[in-house]
């Protein structure tokens, strides 16, 4: 390497006799004819020429995606007085130590095989495509043009400002032809020949250990083969010594696989970063031969995607966090300077690291899941010291919205290849809903100290110094919901930036906490000294809680009319959308209810049991359907799996009516009887439970069976009488009206053939 440095260093007066060579420039006598300006800018060439030359690669491995500037000859004599090429597999900079007991011809054979890319394909002296000359040309051509533009009449107003243009030019060249040349490694690749003898044990691994991982592999397959050939020709007295070969290779194998580890958690250090190709090489031969004796039996590229992991984890766990009691913004600071090591970590990877692997490591994906991984796994840290509201809020909005955003994996300077990976946080399950859970109950407390504080400045203000309340169209109003209504604003809506389903979650827990926040007012022990005034204040209250009732109440009935109305009817036979839809509702309806205090919660419900009850049976009064074909069994059977559905809901509301649990399973006793004749002997229930079912409400629940006239239909009704008629009701309260609060409607078809006697029952007074 030393004989390599001085040659790139060549004096002054080579590089000017190399430079007239090749033509670039026109003599000293022209150029001292265009005055002393153009003497002083030849002198400021010369000294580029000298600084380019300082810098000219000297050699190129074809094996690099990079050409490095330190690798390529000057020309033809320097490139035969310099050292032999390194090891094909080798990547750039790397160690060249040459096998003990590879040929020439193999070194010429490897080389060949690394050969990557169109671009590199020349001879590394030839002057017409090595980066000295192509830069040489570039720098000469800029200086023509230079000295081209200047005149006689402006010679004096030439100043330094075009040399630095020209200059800063230049450097934008370099750099762009040093792009073109970064192109990726093939994946493709020939084995440099084994050699037939390996070195010792403690040679290999001081090979290993100095980085010149090539030549350690090579004859760690040659003592492999040793090994794989040893069985076939060995004696039995020799098995100790196959056991001690098969030791030292694992101890080997396991060496380098160290190696390889401690490279990847470090890889863009000096030392690493041209060790990084040979690495891949050894891999992508390893994972080759597998299956065969000898080797560890995992695999290599999984070792490999777990180093990277593992490298990934000692950049997280370096990011900087201060203790709680320090800091009180300990968390978004640290998750702060995270993104921040995340995104230039992974543009390291972009821009630098995957160029020196082939392609199909995937390096920039294995890093991806690499972070989403292991940050996962921090987060999860994290979460156990956090203790605040706002620092939930914090680890919630990193989670959900930062880290995939602009600031993070959605960086620019990512794309495009972020575009294709997922960036999902490999959470744990339930974690994030436990996050949320955790998230919601500090809220409460948050929003309970917020309502506390409002109670001891009412104290202070109103009660304590007697202050008048202040007025607003002669009604006194405070400031204390406003504070509170501001708190619980300020929670949903930071909510919403979060999560639509953590919003509803949010209110919920809001409606629950200000649920006991009247008791905490403790105006009972106000009310010996205040009596009126807390009575007042009482009726008030009431009087609110019951108006928010009504409202509810009539908002649901209007919610539910349209699905109610099209019950039993054809369409309601075959399609459950109306009954889901009215279903869905009665729900939500339940949801309200289990925020509400009890006494009001069970009465709120017992309002709306009753009316969904009415409104639901009333449709089999309105004679809008008849079953044909027997399909009153059908009806029959929906009815009662409706009916359940519905029951289950209002009993889990705590429905005081549970005098209505009933009609539904009664009727359809009555609907689904397959012969009619038996219809008599279900009476009796009905008519037991709800004493107001009379005639024109069986002659409605018979006309929807399909039973419109005959002889059985005028027995059924007979039946019916004579029951009322015994009176066998005393067990049921006759204060429990349903059926005389439903519209009957009468069917004219059906009763156009019945004598005028048959109609007496329609009466009023029947």
């Amino acid at each position: 390497m030393s004989q390599m440095m001085e040659k790139s260093t060549e004096s002054p007066s080579e590089d000017r006799a190399s430079f007239k060579s090749n033509g670039s420039i026109k003599s000293d006598e022209k150029l001292s004819t265009d005055g002393g300006t153009k003497l002083g800018r030849l002198r400021s060439f010369r000294k580029s020429i000298q600084h380019a030359t300082q810098k000219s690669p000297l050699s190129s491995v074809k094996g690099s995606k990079v050409t490095s500037k330190s690798d390529t000859p000057t020309n033809e004599s320097d490139s035969a007085a310099s050292p032999p090429p390194p090891s094909p597999s080798l990547s750039t900079g790397s160690p060249a130590t040459p096998l003990k007991n590879n040929q020439k011809k193999e070194d010429d054979e490897a080389d060949a095989s690394f050969r990557i890319s169109k671009p590199l394909t020349r001879s590394k002296t030839d002057p017409g495509t090595s980066k000295f000359t192509n830069s040489f040309m570039k720098r000469g051509a800029s200086i023509r043009r230079s000295l081209k533009m200047v005149t006689k009449k402006d010679t004096d107003k030439v100043s330094t400002k075009s040399i630095s243009e020209a200059s800063v030019e230049e450097d934008m060249e370099e750099k762009e032809e040093e792009e073109v040349l970064r192109e990726e490694i093939e994946d493709c690749y020939v084995l440099p020949s084994i050699p037939l003898t390996p070195l010792s044990v403690m040679e290999i691994n001081k090979l290993i250990e100095t980085g010149e991982l090539e030549e350690a592999h090579l004859n760690l397959l040659a003592l492999r083969q040793e090994f794989q050939q040893q069985p076939e020709s060995c004696s039995d007295d020799s098995a100790m010594e196959l056991a001690t070969r098969e030791k030292d290779l694992n101890l080997l194998y396991g060496t380098m696989r160290k190696k390889f580890s401690d490279i990847v958690c470090d890889p863009l250090s000096d030392k690493n970063k041209n060790l990084l190709l040979q690495m891949a090489r050894v891999i992508q031969e390893e994972e080759k031969r597998l299956s065969e004796p000898g080797g560890l039996k995992d695999s290599w590229m999984e070792a490999w995607r777990e180093s990277v992991s593992a490298g990934v984890q000692v950049k997280v766990q370096s990011v900087h966090l201060d203790r709680v009691e320090q800091n009180s913004a300990w968390l978004a600071v640290h998750l702060g300077l995270l993104g921040k090591v995340i995104v230039e970590d992974l543009e390291n990877v972009k821009q630098e690291l995957r160029w020196s692997y082939p392609p199909s490591f995937k390096v920039f994906s294995t890093y991806v899941r690499g972070y989403n991984r292991v940050v996962a796994q921090h987060l999860k840290k994290l979460e156990q010291q956090v203790t605040e509201l706002k620092d939930f809020y914090g680890l919630l909005d990193w989670i959900i919205n930062k880290y995939k955003s602009e600031r993070i994996m959605g960086s620019l300077s990512l794309q495009p290849d972020i575009q294709d990976e997922s960036t999902d946080l490999q959470l744990e399950e339930n974690f994030l809903k436990q996050v949320k859970e955790k998230y919601c109950r500090r809220m409460q407390e948050e929003l309970r100290m917020i309502q506390g504080r409002v109670i001891e400045l009412e104290n202070e203000e109103v009660w304590k110094d007697g202050k008048a309340p202040k007025k607003e169209d002669n009604f006194p109003i405070s400031s204390f919901p406003i504070d509170i209504l501001t708190s619980v604003k300020s929670f949903v809506l930071n909510s919403i930036k979060l999560d639509a389903q953590l919003e509803k979650k949010v209110v919920s827990s809001c409606l629950e906490e200000l649920k006991q926040f009247p008791n905490g007012k403790h105006m009972e022990e106000y009310k010996e000294t205040c009596k009126d005034g807390v009575n007042g204040f009482q009726k008030a209250v009431d009087s609110l809680i019951d108006k928010l009732v009504r409202d509810l109440e009539d908002q649901f009935k209007e919610d539910v009319k349209s699905y109610l109305r099209r019950m039993m009817t054809r369409k309601w036979l075959t399609n459950d959308e109306d009954f889901d839809q009215l279903y869905s509702r009665t729900k939500l309806l339940s949801q309200h209810c289990s925020l509400m205090m009890p006494p009001q919660a069970k009465a709120f419900a017992s309002k709306l049991h009753y009316h969904v009850v009415i409104e639901y049976i009333g449709q089999l009064m309105k004679s809008n359907y008849s079953c044909k074909n027997r399909k009153h069994e059908k009806a029959a059977t929906k009815i009662r799996h409706q009916w359940n559905k519905l029951s289950d809901l209002f009993e889990d509301m705590k429905s005081n009516n549970e005098w209505l649990y009933h009609v539904g399973d009664d009727l359809s006793n009555i609907i689904g009887q397959k012969n009619t004749s038996d219809i008599k002997n279900h009476l009796q229930p009905v008519i037991e439970n709800y004493p107001d079912f009379s005639k024109k409400h069986l002659v409605a629940v018979l006309y929807f069976r399909g039973l419109i006239r005959g002889h059985e239909h005028q027995l059924i009704l007979r039946r019916l009488t004579a029951l009322k008629r015994e009176g066998n009701i005393a067990s049921s309260d006759r204060n429990q009206v349903l059926f005389s609060n439903m519209q009957v409607t009468v069917n004219t078809n059906c009763l156009s053939n019945f004598p005028y006697s048959c109609f007496s029952f329609l009466m009023p007074d029947n």
